[in-house]
């Protein structure tokens, strides 16, 4: 490794550090803080709450950088070939029509293309560039709406949709998260930083089912387990936690919350509508349509989750550093398995909630940190020895052949139901490298107002932590996208 490179690895390491020092102390002082106080005004203005065009939000997660060239927003295509000019490529997948007539999306995604009648498709998010350590930190970003580190440990938008418009139905968490892991994948810190409901209380963090097909394990007592043992091992865990070294580092507010947490899980444990975790009570020719791998059987997970009343629901193709959407190399190798892995599981997902008459009232969401473009600073490859041996304008190896380079200018992002209009298309980005939005540009702040505004939640809406108003959007400003409407 040159000198150079050396440098930019120490720096990295030192970066990471300290970004991972200041999320812990902000989760300590989130621990010790007291119950947060809601606000009734902004500005002087009382805060209003909108009529909800949606009672269930489905997010569907691209982790590590889901290329809008190579998704839902196809650019010029040119096939793979040794000697190819880099700057030649824009999409590496040709593009296919839709359902809408002026809406084509990348090939692989036939069965999306099938029901984008049913779609908002916006291709003008944008997202700041911040810097060192970008996943962590455009994660963090994108599911809490603040750019990290914060002096508080920041709620994740389930955690909001949990804490103010509370359960569907009281059993079922409002707050699931599916598909990922927290522990043992690379940067598990900092994805269990924003996954969590920071300084609204452990009740209303997610429920963590990074298996589908174990889901109902999870919810669910041995089976030699009688009513009577079951009820005395609760208590006797109750107590067991009610003394936990730790509490002494926790308010009394975040305390009674995590015992609150422990009594909601029971509830769940000895109720019947725990069986729609169970997968394999799908019937087997609606299984098969979903099992593509953890993510189509997530999204399956995910119906049955909502058809019960489930609040928020998040299934992620899952963060691991360089997999999966990370592709900073074989990227259209990876891409074209991903598309297999996506299509038929969200198609399947929405014509299974329209059937059962949910998809109106259900918001799914398709979204990602951010996009990313054929180059990656200038050469193709992803490594150390990539980058000292690979030539800088021409492709010579298919594993250099995909988008690779981190791109906030333009994203995609896709809506289903939820109240939003259908067959529509929403900003554009260049034609031509950069790739950047240049049509109606979306913030992650009026993204996020316009998820809040569906799920009938001001962008306003604010608690006093640590006696300053936290809000919703960042400080009150995201504005909700009014013309997403139907």
């Amino acid at each position: 490794m040159n000198h150079s490179l050396q440098h930019d690895a120490l720096v990295e390491v030192q970066t990471r550090r300290e970004f991972l020092g200041k999320l812990a102390a902000a989760s300590t002082a989130t621990l010790m803080a007291a119950a947060p106080r809601a606000l009734s005004a902004f500005d002087g203005d009382a805060i209003e709450h909108p009529q909800p065009t949606a009672d269930a939000c489905i997010v569907l997660w691209m982790a590590g950088g889901m290329a809008a060239p190579d998704t839902f927003d196809p650019k010029r295509y040119l096939p793979f070939e040794p000697g190819t000019p880099v700057e030649k490529v824009l999409s590496t997948f040709p593009a296919i029509d839709t359902a809408v007539d002026n809406i084509k999306i990348c090939e692989g995604l036939e069965k999306i293309g099938s029901v984008m009648d049913r779609a908002t498709l916006i291709r003008s998010a944008v997202q700041p560039d911040l810097g060192h350590i970008l996943h962590s930190r455009h994660q963090y970003h994108w599911h809490t709406g603040y750019v990290p580190p914060q002096t508080v440990a920041c709620p994740h938008i389930g955690a909001w949709m949990a804490k103010v418009l509370g359960p569907n139905n009281p059993v079922i968490p409002p707050f699931i998260n599916i598909g990922q892991r927290l522990e043992g994948l690379g940067e598990n810190e900092e994805i269990k930083a924003f996954t969590q409901a920071g300084f609204f209380g452990n009740e209303f963090g997610p429920m963590n089912l990074p298996y589908p097909d174990q889901a109902a394990k999870a919810v669910r007592p041995p089976r030699d387990m009688t009513p009577g043992r079951f009820e005395n091992r609760y208590r006797f865990f109750r107590k067991l936690v009610d003394q936990t070294p730790q509490r002494e580092f926790m308010s009394e507010f975040h305390q009674e919350s995590m015992l609150r947490s422990l009594d909601n899980a029971y509830r769940l444990l000895s109720s019947k509508d725990r069986d729609a975790f169970d997968i394999s009570l799908e019937p087997e020719e609606s299984f098969r349509k979903y099992d593509t791998g953890r993510f189509g059987q997530g999204c399956l997970l995910a119906k049955r989750l909502v058809e019960a009343g489930a609040r928020f629901v998040e299934v992620t193709t899952e963060y691991i550093p360089f997999v999966h959407w990370d592709t900073h190399k074989d990227g259209h190798d990876t891409v074209d398995r991903l598309h297999q892995e996506i299509d038929g599981p969200i198609a399947q997902l929405v014509l299974d909630l329209e059937a059962s008459g949910l998809l109106d009232r259900t918001l799914i969401v398709i979204a990602s940190e951010f996009s990313r473009d054929m180059l990656i600073e200038g050469v193709p490859g992803s490594n150390a020895q990539d980058q000292a041996t690979f030539k800088v304008d021409t492709i010579e190896e298919r594993k250099h052949y995909g988008q690779h380079r981190h791109f906030t200018g333009g994203t995609s992002v896709v809506m289903f139901g939820g109240g939003m209009k259908k067959g529509f298309l929403y900003g554009a980005t260049a034609p031509e490298r950069p790739l950047v939005a240049i049509e109606n540009p979306v913030s992650i702040a009026d993204l996020h107002a316009t998820i809040f505004t569906a799920m009938g939640i001001s962008p306003k809406t604010a608690f006093e932590v640590e006696r300053r108003p936290f809000y919703a959007t960042e400080e009150g400003t995201g504005r909700a996208i009014k013309d997403l409407f139907a």
